[in-house]
């Protein structure tokens, strides 16, 4: 959600060009092998930050006193990285297994 965030930001404040170097700065930080391109790992890694932040027990799963408003089902880690996975596979346009910043800008298909 972070990420879509910042992303909307971007996009509705710049023109194309700017909007690039802003999702290049973003690519940047998920990047953490500083390859250039975001694997699906660092963009798990990166997209995990609030899941891990509210699993305060660090079980794996988020019990729904752990959930904004103390309500809701219980979100096992493996299907939260389930969830993204699918967002990442729709965002690799180019079927490559990773992201560029044009990819990272663009909604996912």
């Amino acid at each position: 959600m972070a990420a879509a965030a910042a992303l909307g930001l971007a996009a509705t404040a710049a023109p194309a060009a700017a909007q690039i170097a802003a999702t290049t700065d973003y690519l940047a930080r998920m990047d953490a092998d500083g390859d250039g391109r975001v694997s699906l790992g660092e963009y798990q890694d990166w997209m995990s930050y609030a899941f891990d932040a509210m699993d305060a027990d660090g079980d794996g799963t988020l019990a729904p006193a752990e959930q904004p408003g103390s309500r809701g089902r219980p979100i096992a880690r493996a299907a939260h990285l389930a969830r993204l996975t699918d967002r990442f596979n729709r965002q690799d346009l180019d079927r490559d297994g990773f992201l560029d910043a044009r990819e990272l800008a663009a909604p996912p298909q």
